[in-house]
């Protein structure tokens, strides 16, 4: 189901300079902290003095033992840092520990229960565990001081309302119920199912999208894309996490699921090809590559829509809204190959998927998906001037990387992952895929969340991070 409506960022074929064609030049307590932050190459500050609140005052959501926010220089945008105290029983880790969420998703994803709990998982292993919530995710916060933003966390109902802060446009419900009207052609098309049961996913779809209009205000403010991520919100967030945990050389450990993988994959790139000291330690990527193009992705099928007589000048696309909408469809079928999108046959307790399903995704601009697009084409994901192929120079990083792929993710086959996997030197790289012929089976969320991922995935993430923690 995530890969389904990930795919939609086709809608936004005019929303931004992408793709090949568009070549240009070259005790629970919630702290705010003032910024801007230094950057990995200049020397940094001690850390500040922290004003904490009592449990009360955390937005109730956020089930994490502190919630941090970190102002992003240059921008109005205060991004959102659970974190997960390492438990004091457990030997404490040298380097503190951040995680990357995938695309239009938020913290829960690694922390949907206490006994399904990647990030709690791994404090309780002695790691200073962190997550990080992007602009726009869950509780990142926009034009807001830190007294408005904690007042408006706790009265939100959803994460959708969370992470709209902003006027309305006359024509984006319009043309967002035209794209589902598409939408919903292509899944009848390419599952071959009869149509009348897509009547009533396509008059949810229009229902939820009347919704969303209520929800809008400031969306032309929706403008941003994979490279602001790249290039301001994680190194923003990695230099709070070294400052703030005073890690040991100032390095720290990462892992990505989904677009988080994507995200440590580019930095390495970057960096590697800038000679630049990106200040990790090791990474762990789940379920992430750079090219797709030679893979079986189900993301495919949805790409058609990237033509131009197809495409619509949608900024956003309400992505949490819309998969809350196909949720009931997807759980029965012919339908139920959706959600074999997220997880495995039988490898997700129902109420967890659809906690899931229903807390997780947020919405996103249509420049971040166009540009994730790139990741289809000849080369794989460029940067936003289609100059800089990342792939090109994944050769050139420096640090450890275990990269891990579930046999039937759908989204990120193990082919994918290896597409990128092969061009990491080889002393550096350890790669993995999870699931065996006769079970259990990981499709794309289950490497983070899976039922059977505490007892198989994570002791290799564990291991790993253990082996390069110590240097």
């Amino acid at each position: 189901m995530s890969g389904l409506l990930s795919g939609l960022s086709s809608v936004a074929r005019l929303a931004g300079p992408f793709g090949r064609k568009r070549r240009a030049g070259p005790g629970a307590r919630s702290v705010s902290v003032p910024g801007p932050w230094p950057t990995a190459n200049r020397a940094r500050p001690p850390a500040p003095v922290l004003r904490a609140l009592v449990a009360g005052e955390k937005p109730a959501i956020c089930t994490a033992d502190e919630l941090h926010y970190v102002p992003v220089s240059g921008s109005e945008w205060k991004l959102a840092l659970w974190r997960y105290l390492p438990s004091p029983n457990a030997t404490r880790r040298n380097h503190p520990l951040l995680l990357l969420c995938g695309v239009g998703t938020n913290a829960i994803g690694y922390d949907l229960s206490p006994e399904a709990s990647f990030a709690r998982h791994m404090s309780n292993q002695g790691f200073d565990t962190w997550i990080l919530e992007v602009r726009g995710a869950g509780l990142s916060a926009r034009h807001l001081d830190y007294e408005e933003a904690k007042r408006s966390l706790n009265t939100v109902s959803d994460w959708t309302e969370s992470a709209l802060l902003a006027g309305q446009n006359s024509n984006i419900i319009s043309q967002l119920r035209d794209f589902s009207k598409k939408l919903v052609d292509i899944i009848e098309k390419g599952q071959n199912v009869v149509p009348s049961p897509l009547v009533g996913l396509q008059e949810r779809l229009s229902s939820t999208l009347e919704d969303f209009q209520k929800q809008l205000d400031v969306i032309e403010n929706y403008d941003w894309d994979f490279d602001h991520y790249l290039e301001e919100d994680v190194p923003t967030a990695m230099d709070y996490v070294r400052t703030y945990s005073k890690s040991k050389d100032s390095k720290l450990l990462a892992i990505g699921h989904s677009m988080g993988g994507i995200l440590l994959y580019a930095m390495l790139s970057r960096y590697g090809k800038e000679g630049k000291d990106t200040g990790l330690v090791s990474v762990a990527t789940l379920g992430s590559s750079l090219d797709y193009t030679s893979s079986r992705s189900s993301l495919k099928w949805l790409l058609p829509l990237v033509e131009p007589a197809q495409a619509l000048n949608v900024p956003v696309v309400p992505l949490g809204r819309l998969i809350a909408a196909a949720h009931p469809f997807a759980s029965r079928p012919p339908f139920s190959w959706l959600n074999l999108q997220i997880s495995a046959q039988d490898m997700m307790h129902p109420k967890l998927m659809e906690k899931l399903v229903m807390n997780n995704f947020g919405t996103v601009p249509a420049r971040l998906l166009l540009q994730l697009t790139t990741a289809f084409q000849d080369g794989g994901l460029c940067d936003r001037s289609g100059t800089f192929l990342y792939k090109d120079h994944i050769d050139k990083c420096n640090v450890p990387i275990l990269a891990l792929a579930g046999d039937l993710d759908l989204i990120c086959p193990p082919d994918a992952v290896y597409e990128t996997a092969k061009l990491i030197p080889e002393h550096l790289l350890t790669y993995k895929v999870f699931g065996e012929p006769g079970g259990p089976h990981y499709a794309h969320y289950d490497l983070v969340g899976g039922g059977m991922a505490p007892a198989q995935v994570y002791p290799c993430i564990i291991q790993f991070l253990n082996c390069h923690d110590r240097t």
